[in-house]
């Protein structure tokens, strides 16, 4: 069978398997997405453009629609569904991808269970003893001065941590807010230093802004801060920024660890660390 009589029936099945789940995007252009896991925490969408040459010889291109999947969860399911493409090079894969992202959910599904089951497990005495492993309470959060380029705006906030558990804490704080919480991204990045090993313990989050929040860890990198988390919100304002928002982004970052005193004035504008 051709390309085209091959994809036609694998459409066919998963509309008939997915039913209510599955959706034509654009018949013409070869779009369709389908909902994997519709629950109210963990729900991802899969949009799949099928190429003239799938499946002899080209994936199908796809975009992971999910708010709660954040870059580490999101790269782990990316190289899941990459290595099933590869493992079934020139075979119908939509389903298994389908399959795949479903396993990945459940598994997270059931994580969340453990800890919930865990949690109902202590009691009131233990909770009382020790909270810290409930949660740790948010340090006190700095805002910085906002910043307003094209109807876009961007706007710092940092804490002192020494923690990933005050790190969570800081982000939850933040998103009681709601104007932060209706933000179009959140990006985020810290450092913390252990001093058992000397080593750093740092990570990142894009929140859906691809690369910046590689890009401000890197540049707490460069200053050599540490024990301290930014977070930037940014409010699209409905214009393309293009690489701009990239420089924004950092700027408001370098400005608030000024403003906090992690850097002076000079190290603002070289690049060179502080202390």
């Amino acid at each position: 069978m051709d390309n085209l009589s091959l994809q036609v029936d694998e459409i066919e099945a998963l509309s008939s398997i997915y039913e209510n789940e599955f959706y034509v995007v654009d018949e013409t252009s070869r779009v369709y997405k389908i909902s994997v896991c519709d629950t109210t925490n963990f729900k991802i969408d899969l949009q799949v453009v099928l190429p003239p040459t799938y499946p002899s010889n080209t994936a199908p291109k796809y975009e992971l629609h999910a708010p709660w999947l954040k870059s580490h969860n999101r790269s782990t399911l990316q190289d899941k569904l990459d290595k099933v493409y590869q493992e079934n090079v020139g075979q119908s894969v939509l389903f298994m991808w389908v399959e795949a992202i479903r396993e990945f959910v459940q598994e997270k599904l059931d994580s969340v269970a453990a800890v919930q089951d865990a949690h109902e497990r202590l009691s009131p005495k233990m909770i009382e003893e020790d909270e810290t492993v409930i949660r740790e309470p948010a340090p006190a959060i700095k805002h910085g001065e906002p910043l307003t380029d094209r109807r876009s705006t961007f706007q710092a906030h940092l804490a002192c941590v020494t923690t990933p558990q005050q790190v969570a804490a800081v982000r939850q704080e933040l998103l009681q807010n709601r104007k932060i919480s209706n933000a179009t991204h959140n990006i985020m990045a810290y450092r913390i230093f252990n001093g058992a090993n000397s080593s750093y313990h740092q990570d990142c989050d894009d929140d859906g802004e691809t690369a910046a929040g590689g890009r401000m860890l890197h540049l707490l990198e460069i200053l050599d801060v540490k024990d301290v988390v930014v977070i930037v919100s940014r409010w699209y304002g409905g214009i393309l920024l293009g690489p701009d928002r990239f420089k924004h982004i950092n700027n408001v970052t370098r400005n608030i660890l000024v403003q906090e005193g992690f850097i002076d004035e000079q190290a603002k504008k070289s690049g060179r660390k502080h202390k």
